[in-house]
């Protein structure tokens, strides 16, 4: 039986693929139902849900288009047919009609094509055809939801009649208008209609000697709207007839109420119908957007989800013309737990959460986006802990709350479940948390549950290497430009790339040198070698694509790329040394150049001696004893390096002065004169020279005056001659 919460539900952002399906969903009613769409717990319900949705997106392609299964609700309608002796408006019984209809066109079109949808026409069976709602409703309705004529014979009396009193009604008023027209007592409108009854239109003046009843009147009071004495008993008898259709088309709607009254539950069960296949094509719809399939649904104990897409992403990234990148992950009874490690915006998290909502989706009866030789099976739980877990409402800090999911976990936690842990273990003391993050997952192992988690811990990316049944991922990073490449590759684990993305960001080195000074040597030898490790197969991911065509020449040019390589970076860690070497000796002059002038002020040499025997002793701390052998070592060493450093300078600047360009011969500096216009070099005002001595000029720039050197003004206008 599946249990998933409604946390899980959130985290994996389950809710967003609901909106886009309700989306594509024609009705009201389907769009409410998408909308409350949750994990199936039935599986043979689910595989039904699921292949319907795969015949609905076969459609798209095929000749046999399904037919429209829109249609209006009729959910007032159903209220008031379950009252006794209620009756429906003429309207409700046209829209009754059409439901039905619309239910019938769809079940016959799928029992014809049952080859193509037999799914779909599964659940359309369980549904009675029948025409007597059409037939029943269509002999009183028509199609424009007027009541017809012949209804029932006492209508069709009255209609008739009625039509001969509105002849003789317009027989009397034409002879009436015809009459006191002639006389000239008529408006020039002549007539008008008050109260759904025709008058004559007399002028004020005349409305005494016009017979009839009077009506009205306009708002200036100039005219009188008078119904003619002649046509007056004819309206009268046309009322009564009207009064009489009311009653008979109130009593044709109870009875026709009462006919449709025992098709109640089969209406129900239609606009029930019709719905589910709003939803149903909302989801086509849905996997249409996306590329969606129905993988292999095994009872194996594999999750092998290849070249899978998240959906929200997929669809938010194609609105932007963005690309993105599908991740291959396989979870099996030999390979339940994987720990993915590697820097920040790497995509850790999308893949958790590609994983979790892919699962989520299709035991929901929705295809996702995965290659067709993809399988999965189905899991009675999902367990997630995504995104920033800080409870307000309950005053929990982020890892208390995570350590009740955590024990919610342990309480719940079998063979048959998946968890989806991000940034495990955070929260805490990196010490305390990682140790006990250790043992959860140990714990999560031993119950042999299938799990995916993120972790930048080395206790649990080494826990992962040392568990048979357990493996490390990284999210690949491009060992150049420290670019994610958004790919996940299995194996092995990722390194934080912390120092190398620092000094990417301009963090000076020697200050990245002293914070590697302060952590632990052995933490620092593993991120390093997981980082080298992790280029070299970002390195090798990146020539794969050319190995199949040239597998012979890759290898030998691998080959020769690695010892090229191993030789580079043994330079480069020799160069590195020199240059944090000079580096100290700098700082250290740095510091003796500040005695010295702090010394050459107060001339104390006692506070002299102690800063210089402080300076020496800080330095002398670090320094570890080594022998004469070790020291003669390390200074030949050392003076290779330099030698080697200075060939390799003495080349550039012998290949810079080969490249120097022809020098530029400067222009003469123009001779400053008294009254000239001219500005400091380094200055933007512009003054006027009002006096030369010597090598200085005095210059006037309005509000003041100031003496400058002839060698730092230039000309901005001379005086004219």
């Amino acid at each position: 039986m599946i249990s998933i919460t409604e946390k899980t539900l959130q985290d994996l952002q389950f809710p967003t693929v609901l909106e886009t399906i309700s989306d594509g969903c024609n009705t009201d009613i389907g769009k409410e139902k998408a909308l409350q769409i949750k994990p199936i717990r039935d599986k043979e319900e689910l595989m039904q849900s699921l292949m319907q949705t795969s015949e609905y997106v076969s459609s798209f392609q095929n000749n046999n288009a399904i037919p429209n299964h829109g249609f209006d609700a009729i959910t007032h309608e159903i209220k008031f047919l379950a009252i006794e002796d209620s009756f429906l408006e003429v309207g409700s019984f046209r829209k009754i009609a059409n439901l039905s209809a619309t239910t019938n066109v769809l079940l016959n079109f799928l029992k014809k094509f049952d080859d193509y949808y037999p799914n779909l026409n599964a659940r359309a069976s369980r549904v009675e055809l029948t025409k007597d709602i059409i037939t029943a409703i269509d002999a009183i309705v028509d199609k424009y939801g007027e009541i017809k004529d012949n209804a029932s014979p006492a209508l069709a009396g009255i209609r008739q009649n009625m039509n001969l009193v509105r002849g003789k009604v317009n027989q009397s008023f034409g002879v009436a208008l015809t009459q006191y027209n002639g006389l000239g007592y008529l408006d020039d409108i002549k007539e008008s209609f008050v109260q759904n009854r025709r008058v004559l239109a007399v002028l004020a003046m005349y409305r005494r000697k016009v017979k009839g009843s009077i009506l009205g009147s306009s708002k200036t009071g100039s005219i009188a709207y008078i119904e003619p004495e002649a046509t007056l008993k004819y309206s009268r008898e046309l009322a009564n007839l009207e009064y009489e259709e009311k009653e008979e088309i109130t009593r044709i709607l109870k009875n026709l109420s009462n006919v449709i009254r025992p098709y109640l539950p089969l209406l129900i069960e239609y606009q029930d119908f019709l719905s589910d296949i709003d939803v149903v094509a909302g989801k086509a719809k849905y996997a249409n957007r996306i590329n969606g399939i129905l993988p292999t649904i095994t009872e194996e104990r594999r999750l092998f989800f290849r070249e899978a897409y998240h959906p929200i992403l997929y669809l938010n990234n194609k609105q932007k013309q963005e690309v993105t990148y599908p991740q291959t992950i396989e979870l099996q009874q030999e390979n339940r737990i994987i720990v993915i490690s590697g820097p920040n915006a790497g995509g850790k998290t999308i893949s958790l959460k590609t994983v979790g909502l892919l699962q989520l989706m299709l035991q929901s009866g929705i295809l996702i986006p995965v290659h067709e030789r993809s399988e999965t099976f189905l899991f009675d739980r999902i367990l997630t802990d995504i995104g920033d877990n800080q409870s307000i409402e309950n005053h929990l800090s982020t890892y208390s709350y995570r350590l009740k999911n955590m024990n919610y976990f342990l309480k719940k936690c079998n063979k048959k479940t998946m968890f989806l842990i991000d940034e495990f273990g955070t929260g805490s003391d990196p010490e305390l948390g990682g140790a006990l993050a250790e043992i959860f997952l140990e714990e999560f192992y031993h119950r042999e549950a299938f799990g995916i988690i993120t972790t930048h811990y080395s206790n649990l990316k080494i826990l992962a290497n040392e568990l048979p049944y357990a493996t490390n991922a990284n999210m690949m990073f491009d060992e150049k430009s420290l670019e994610p490449m958004y790919k996940l590759a299995l194996g092995q684990a990722g390194s934080s790339f912390t120092f190398e993305v620092a000094q990417k960001n301009g963090i000076p080195f020697g200050l990245i040198n002293r914070a590697k000074k302060k952590i632990e040597v052995g933490k620092v030898r593993f991120d390093k070698t997981i980082a080298t490790l992790q280029k070299e197969r970002s390195k090798l991911e990146k020539t794969s694509l050319n190995l199949k065509e040239e597998e012979t020449r890759a290898r030998e040019e691998s080959k020769k790329m690695e010892n090229i390589n191993t030789k580079i970076q043994q330079k480069l860690e020799s160069y590195q040394e020199l240059y944090d070497s000079n580096q100290k000796i700098i700082y250290i002059g740095q510091k003796i150049d500040d005695i010295a002038e702090k010394y050459f002020n107060n001339k104390n040499k006692k506070e002299l001696i102690g800063e210089f025997l402080k300076i020496v002793e800080i330095e002398n701390s670090k320094r570890k004893k080594a022998t004469p052998k070790e020291v003669k070592a390390k200074v030949e060493k050392q003076k290779e390096i330099i030698a080697e450093v200075q060939v390799k300078v003495e080349e550039i600047r012998k290949e810079k002065k080969e490249k120097k360009l022809k020098p530029v011969v400067e222009k003469p500096k123009p001779i400053l004169k008294v009254g000239d216009r001219v500005r400091m070099l380094d200055g933007r005002s512009v003054g006027s020279i009002d006096l030369i001595e010597k090598n200085k000029a005095t210059v006037n720039y309005g509000i003041f005056t100031s003496k400058v050197s002839l060698d730092e003004l230039e000309l901005v206008e001379a005086v004219k001659k």
